[in-house]
């Protein structure tokens, strides 16, 4: 707690001061998310979420996994992106060489090449489709790793309800108690607090 603004190291009162006025943020806060999470957002739950949040670690800590998790959005989507356009030009270069073949090709063949060409626009489409979806396998599982990383860390740092799990509500509860944490470091960031 050294160095950090409003809390000196061994000053009780300007910890528990610290103390109550996160608190009392963050249950003006809270009121902005629908009831249903209210509910189950103890007095006790926030009160040790804003003794998580004195010294500042925190906000620090959910900084850095906001980077991470936009750098590997990003990463992901220009994966994504580079496929998208591997496949275009795949695509180009099949047209290309079938209307190539068609321009050259002898009348009595005609039936023969529709029928091949079909057959390999076919192929590449199901080859296209196939890849898009591995491709959409492996972002949603690199996604689904960098929750449980997020989730690990912030439970390892001790904010109260983050511990890996995969359950939709207690996902979407995380979510909350995270947004609660940004709009609660920018609020100390605009009032010059932090």
């Amino acid at each position: 707690m050294d160095g950090y603004p409003g809390v000196i190291h061994g000053d009780a009162t300007k910890h528990q001061e610290r103390h109550y006025f996160l608190l009392s943020e963050l249950q003006t806060l809270v009121k902005d998310l629908p009831s249903s999470f209210q509910q189950r957002l103890s007095y006790n739950t926030l009160s040790d979420l804003a003794l998580a949040l004195i010294d500042g670690t925190v906000y620090d800590i959910v900084q850095g996994l906001l980077d991470i998790q936009h750098l590997t959005e990003k990463n992901l989507y220009n994966q994504r992106q580079k496929l998208h356009c591997e496949h275009q030009a795949l695509k180009q270069d099949l047209t290309r060489k079938h209307k190539d073949a068609l321009q050259s090709c002898k009348p009595h063949n005609l039936a023969l090449l529709k029928s091949n060409q079909q057959a390999e626009i076919e192929g590449l489409e199901i080859r296209v489709r196939e890849e898009q979806k591995r491709m959409d396998k492996k972002i949603v599982a690199e996604m689904d790793h960098k929750v449980i990383d997020q989730q690990n860390t912030l439970e390892k740092a001790g904010v109260p309800g983050f511990y890996t799990t995969t359950n939709p509500q207690e996902l979407t509860m995380q979510m909350n108690l995270l947004e609660l944490i940004l709009k609660l470091q920018q609020k100390e960031s605009q009032s010059g607090l932090l």
